[in-house]
């Protein structure tokens, strides 16, 4: 897991890299530089970044169910209390 981890972060740093350097450098091809690190954040950096995070979790606990309402309206009943 540690290796997705690390492509993730790598990513990120090539991304945020080439958008800095678009803004930075005067060069004819500025606004792709930029174009390709927010094309690089939105297709690659997130989801690595949202399959690193929900791995192993149960997307049932997120939902708001019937069930899962009624642990909240309970919580909340006793944390008034």
């Amino acid at each position: 897991m540690k290796l997705l981890k690390s492509i993730t972060l790598i990513a990120f740093i090539g991304s945020f890299a080439s958008i800095l350097c678009g803004y930075i450098l005067d060069v004819a091809y500025s606004q792709k530089l930029i174009g390709f690190g927010v094309v690089g954040l939105f297709l690659v950096v997130f989801p690595l970044f949202s399959y690193y995070r929900w791995k192993g979790k149960d997307v049932k606990d997120y939902m708001l169910t019937k069930e899962n309402l009624d642990k909240m309206r309970e919580n909340q009943k006793e944390n008034k209390l």
